[in-house]
């Protein structure tokens, strides 16, 4: 960050807090199938890639809705750990995070999510979050 751009310690906590936070979340609602509250999770023009299917990269809150809704819901579990957020700026931030998924009748699926964070008028949301599995 700049000397014009700088946060105090308070601040990048907090910031760090709220991004980490939004990870946590998105593990819960997606668990829950709480598609909409899931999609408010993303800025409006935020993307994403689901880590079994990474480079089929989807744009916009309204199609990532459309995505979430046309998966049907299964019985599962989603573990995030590891989480490291660095704040770029007083509106940008950017994370990772091991991921684990555990669905009934299934073998489990390890992975990490590699997020960029920005600050809108609704406080932080996603802005990009791609994942991938290791296996």
């Amino acid at each position: 960050m700049t000397s014009d751009t700088m946060l105090t310690d308070a601040e990048i906590l907090a910031a760090e807090w709220a991004c980490a936070r939004l990870v946590a979340r998105y593990a819960n609602l997606n668990d829950a199938g709480a598609w909409e509250k899931l999609a408010d999770l993303y800025a409006e023009d935020g993307c994403f890639a689901r880590p079994a299917a990474p480079t089929e990269v989807v744009h916009g809150r309204a199609a990532i809705l459309e995505s979430l809704r046309a998966r049907p819901l299964r019985k599962g579990r989603h573990i995030c750990s590891n989480v490291v957020i660095d704040v770029v700026s007083p509106v940008e931030a950017r994370g990772e995070c091991a991921m684990a998924l555990f669905i009934e009748g299934a073998e489990p699926k390890v992975g990490t999510f590699r997020d960029r964070f920005i600050r809108t008028a609704q406080g932080w949301r996603f802005s990009e979050r791609f994942g991938s599995l290791a296996y």
